[in-house]
């Protein structure tokens, strides 16, 4: 799996982990020989920020009041949106 890969499915994997809870969260993505590809940490706004396996912020999700979950890059630049239906 390539690194992009990699960061590609962490950022999936914490779109669709669920509702943020009112508690600060942390995960961390390893590969399959288990090396660390990267940690995302959850705010208690549900906003998430991601982290190369070097520690620098590689890119950061929020979602809005409509599910619309918008994906930025390390430079604050829109790489993404998702929509997830209402429960």
């Amino acid at each position: 799996m390539s690194r992009t890969t990699a960061i590609i499915f962490g950022l999936t994997l914490a779109a669709l982990a669920g509702d943020a809870g009112a508690q600060q969260s942390e995960q961390t993505f390893r590969d399959s020989s288990g090396r660390v590809t990267g940690r995302s940490t959850t705010d208690s706004q549900g906003n998430q920020t991601f982290y190369g396996p070097d520690g620098r912020t590689t890119g950061r999700a929020s979602t809005d009041s409509q599910g619309t979950t918008t994906f930025r890059d390390s430079s604050g630049r829109v790489t993404a949106t998702t929509t997830s239906p209402r429960r």
